[in-house]
């Protein structure tokens, strides 16, 4: 024998008919706690304070991030002008 039990229903009310808690409440609270300390945060973050918090010492971080730019800039065009002589001088040859 088989038979099929259709329950249509919202969840607040299968909830309370299986005598589960109802933690709405206490979800809005913290929800609402967690709102606030988000919003907080938000003010009080400015481009200069993040750049402190991830860069160390923030001006001497981006002075050491800009020599790096240019240590790696200095290297990329030192290979490539040592690749071009030896390009103009196997032409020389053929020619």
């Amino acid at each position: 024998m088989k038979f099929t039990v259709n329950v249509d229903c919202t969840p607040e009310e299968a909830r309370s008919f299986l005598g589960l808690p109802d933690f709405a409440p206490m979800q809005e609270a913290v929800l609402g706690q967690m709102q606030e300390q988000i919003q907080k945060n938000m003010t009080a973050m400015d481009p200069e304070g993040m750049m402190k918090m991830w860069m160390p010492n923030a001006m001497g971080g981006m002075q050491a991030f800009s020599d790096l730019q240019k240590s790696i800039w200095e290297q990329m065009t030192s290979v490539a002008m040592s690749d071009q002589p030896s390009q103009t001088q196997s032409k020389k040859r053929k020619g």
